[in-house]
């Protein structure tokens, strides 16, 4: 059986979405179509609290428009709406940070997260500390690339990520490090070569989960906070 998984990119930035599904195809199983969708309305990058709120009409919209899929990954690394889709749908519905993190602690003791900009942080250690998994990560970095800046290859920014992860390693004592933007999926592979250790990419991590819990047969409960509107 055929499952397919809904991508959805939260930013209206359609060459995101690319990278995005890229990444999602290299990691699926023949048994896997990976469907792909762009928000049509709300901020062109997610940095911040008001990009998050301001992406949640789009967001919605887009998984409307897939009625058929198994599950839902949601590529912002903010988990942005995430808790809301989950109240909309049965299926399961992944955000990439939260993915990462679990993925991170289960081949690591610790890891710290790389992502863009300093205003990012506060919310990335808000899921964290949510999630039940604050006490794994040692830190979380801001390299101070704009999001739409990976989307252009610049060498540059290249370099300011792979400082801040060496700084990562020698500094925080990671023992694995995750990629806090979902622009930074085509980086994962380079970077664990070149450091030696496990770099995760949320995009992958959702995916390779989304496929585990459809095979699974689990579904989001309808029971509590996550009960229809």
């Amino acid at each position: 059986m055929t499952r397919r998984i809904l991508l959805v990119n939260p930013n209206t930035t359609a060459s995101m979405t690319d990278k995005i599904a890229a990444a999602a195809g290299a990691v699926a199983g023949p048994d896997t179509t990976i469907v792909t969708d762009t928000s049509r309305d709300g901020p062109a990058s997610i940095q911040g609290y008001l990009d998050i709120a301001n992406s949640f009409t789009g967001l919605h919209a887009a998984m409307r428009r897939h009625p058929d899929a198994d599950a839902v990954v949601v590529a912002c690394f903010d988990d942005t709406g995430v808790d809301a889709l989950r109240c909309a749908t049965d299926v399961p519905v992944i955000g990439i940070g939260e993915a990462a993190f679990h993925v991170a602690a289960m081949i690591a003791t610790r890891f710290s997260v790389v992502t863009t900009l300093a205003r990012s942080v506060p919310g990335i250690e808000d899921n964290l500390r949510r999630y039940g998994l604050a006490a794994r990560c040692r830190r979380v970095r801001a390299s101070e690339v704009p999001v739409l800046a990976l989307e252009g290859g610049d060498p540059a920014c290249t370099e300011l990520i792979r400082a801040e992860i060496r700084a990562a390693i020698d500094e925080d004592g990671a023992e694995a490090i995750v990629l806090g933007c979902a622009g930074m999926a085509d980086l994962m592979a380079m970077f664990a070569e070149e450091f030696g250790l496990p770099v995760i990419d949320g995009v992958t991590a959702g995916v390779a989960l989304a496929e585990g819990l459809v095979r699974m047969g689990a579904k989001t409960t309808g029971i509590g906070a996550y009960a229809p509107a």
